[in-house]
């Protein structure tokens, strides 16, 4: 699973199989390494954030920072999802 990048101790990553057909673009987030019930948040075609589900259940404010930082790094975000994926489709 790639990682995008990390935030402190929290990890935003892609998991390396999303199925047949790719979901929209997505970052999961956890604390530590990856894990299964990891936080996931859409990116919009206008590189902001949408909370999915917050299944590891990381703390309100450390997750509207978190979700400001991939904001504000969206881009990269949209760039590597390409570069790993090969296509790109938005929830929104």
């Amino acid at each position: 699973m790639p990682q995008v990048f990390k935030i402190g101790s929290y990890w935003v990553f892609f998991w390396a199989n999303e199925g047949e057909p790719i979901e929209p673009i997505h970052v999961h987030v956890a604390e530590g390494s990856p894990q299964a019930n990891a936080t996931k948040i859409w990116i919009t075609s206008a590189g902001k954030c949408l909370l999915a589900n917050n299944n590891s259940n990381i703390p309100k404010i450390a997750l509207r920072n978190i979700m400001r930082i991939i904001e504000a790094r969206s881009g990269e975000v949209i760039d590597k999802w390409y570069n790993f994926y090969g296509e790109i489709e938005y929830y929104c």
